[in-house]
C-alpha cells in the first residue's frame, strides 16, 4: 500500500499537476499542492512518528544523523512546494 501511495502521490501526482498548469493553472497547481502536502505527511509519519523500517531510529547509528537531516530537508522542501503551489493556484495575473 505504501509503494502505491509513493508511486501515485509522490512520483506521478506532481508531474501530472505540472503538465496541467499550462492549460489549467489553478487545477494543476492545486494538484501539486495536494501531492506535496501528502508527501510531507507521509514522510513525517514514516520517518518520525510510526516505528517502522523508514523510521529514523531504525537506521544504523553511523547514518542516523545524515538520514534524519535529509528527512528534515525533504520535509522542508515538500512544505515549500506545497506553499508555493498553493500561492500560485490562488494568484492573479496583473494587467498593465
Amino acid at each position: 500500500m505504501g509503494t502505491l501511495f509513493v508511486f501515485i502521490v509522490i512520483l506521478i501526482g506532481p508531474l501530472v499537476g505540472l503538465l496541467l498548469t499550462w492549460p489549467a493553472r489553478r487545477i494543476g497547481s492545486s494538484i501539486i499542492a495536494i501531492t506535496m502536502a501528502g508527501s510531507f505527511v507521509f514522510g513525517l509519519v514514516n520517518h518520525f512518528l510510526i516505528a517502522g523500517d523508514d523510521h529514523v531510529s531504525h537506521v544504523d547509528p553511523r547514518w542516523r544523523t545524515l538520514f534524519a537531516a535529509s528527512a528534515m530537508i525533504l520535509a522542508a522542501i515538500e512544505l515549500l512546494g506545497c506553499g508555493l503551489a498553493s500561492a500560485y493556484a490562488r494568484g492573479r495575473r496583473k494587467v498593465s
